[in-house]
């Protein structure tokens, strides 16, 4: 089973080079099980039955009604985002009468160092008119289109003593010599199959094509781009397809724009989920006490990875609570609740792992280092219900190439099974 998910998961984000592309794919899994697209510009009538719902084509909502009246919503929600760069406007830029790069902007905190000497490129979603009317089409330059040369150590002696990358002078990738100029968007166009002049606007980012691989002694290693958070996507909406009918909503939540803080019309700090859960009470003919006494007894587990302690910077890991890779699933706990898990919460989520036979760890950062936040803490801001936030453990987290173990997604696929179960 586990060389089954993990290989499945693998498969599905290197398919997967933008958020626009997580939620198609998501899109895709739920229409095989035969689940009915709900559009938010309609009025929802709803019985019994399996549903989704998208915002912005980078964010959805799934979710599973029960035959009879439930008791609360169970929900798993992660994000589909990842830190890159994006392609600006006019991104064509001559250089030295040799050269075009392309002008972008980082998106989201990566470790910009990474990006150098490995094969890029584009994808995303063009708007194009159609009629008249602005229609978003997916986009994916599926071939080695760019590159990010570094400077020869021969011309920066210091540059293994640590380097402050500029993003807009360090960081623009080349797209060919001068006879490129004027090329990118016929590129794209082509690739998304349609039309350069009917190209309104766009949202493309830069990817990494290096494809994801198992490695180690013992193939318990696993490296890919986006690991964060789509490893986390895919193992619980694995557990959520496969879980059995029960008296609560089972809902799988997939954010966008975590990664730059999730206050945008389709992040977790948004109505989005909100909106859903009035609309689900509200389509099934329930009452608004009814609505507020299924909020009070939802449990929501916040799905984001997890730093596993460094084999060459162990300090900088907590003194005792240090998760590693293939050791369990992590519970992320911080005081100033960074993260939402709380005493209740935690214990809650370790009796589902005790259920589905799944070993966890803790995580918490050094005292003297402030850490990262994550999406569920935002999106109680929203509906207030009890979390508890976890994660994979990896290493070379917002790398464009990041590392975890190959047993992980099985762990969380299990228990992702179990709750969705209860």
């Amino acid at each position: 089973m586990k060389e089954n998910i993990t290989r499945k998961m693998l498969d599905f984000i290197d398919a997967s080079p933008t958020a626009f592309h997580v939620v198609d794919n998501i899109k895709k899994e739920l229409l095989k099980k035969k689940f009915t697209e709900l559009k938010e510009t309609d009025v929802w009538s709803l019985k019994p039955g399996n549903y989704f719902v998208t915002r912005n084509g980078s964010a959805i909502i799934s979710f599973k009604i029960p035959k009879k009246d439930f008791k609360g919503f169970n929900m798993i929600a992660s994000h589909s985002d990842s830190p890159t760069f994006k392609i600006k406007e006019n991104p064509e830029m001559a250089v030295a009468g040799a050269y075009v790069k392309l002008n972008v902007e980082k998106y989201g905190g990566m470790l910009c160092a990474e990006w150098f000497d490995r094969p890029l490129s584009v994808a995303g979603r063009l708007v194009v008119d159609k009629k008249g009317k602005a229609e978003p089409v997916l986009v994916n330059v599926d071939r080695d289109l760019l590159m990010l040369p570094a400077l020869a150590i021969h011309m920066d002696r210091e540059a293994n003593d640590g380097h402050k990358y500029n993003a807009q002078t360090d960081m623009l990738p080349l797209f060919g010599d001068e006879t490129s100029e004027g090329k990118f968007f016929d590129i794209v166009a082509e690739a998304a199959g349609v039309k350069k002049k009917d190209i309104l606007s766009h949202d493309l980012f830069l990817y990494n094509r290096v494809k994801p691989a198992f490695w180690g002694a013992s193939e318990e290693y696993i490296s890919s781009s986006r690991l964060d958070d789509q490893e986390c996507v895919f193992s619980s909406l694995f557990g959520f397809l496969d879980a059995k009918p029960t008296d609560y909503v089972s809902m799988h939540l997939v954010f966008d724009n975590e990664e730059v803080g999730s206050t945008t019309k389709q992040g977790a700090a948004s109505s989005f989920l909100k909106d859903t859960l009035e609309r689900i009470n509200d389509g099934l003919g329930r009452t608004r006490q009814q609505y507020l006494s299924a909020i009070a007894g939802s449990f929501m587990i916040s799905a984001d990875n997890a730093h596993a302690v460094h084999p060459n910077y162990q300090d900088k890991a907590d003194p005792v609570n240090r998760p590693v890779m293939n050791k369990g699933i992590v519970i992320k706990y911080n005081a100033n609740q960074k993260y939402t898990t709380d005493g209740v919460s935690a214990a809650n989520f370790k009796l589902l792992c005790k259920e589905a036979g799944v070993p966890f760890q803790t995580f918490t950062n050094r005292s003297d280092m402030p850490g990262g936040s994550t999406l569920g803490n935002i999106s109680t801001t929203q509906v207030s219900v009890n979390t508890v936030d976890i994660g994979l453990a990896q290493l070379a987290m917002h790398s464009p190439y990041e590392s975890a173990g190959s047993k992980d997604p099985e762990y969380l696929a299990k228990v992702a099974q179990v709750f969705y179960s209860k």
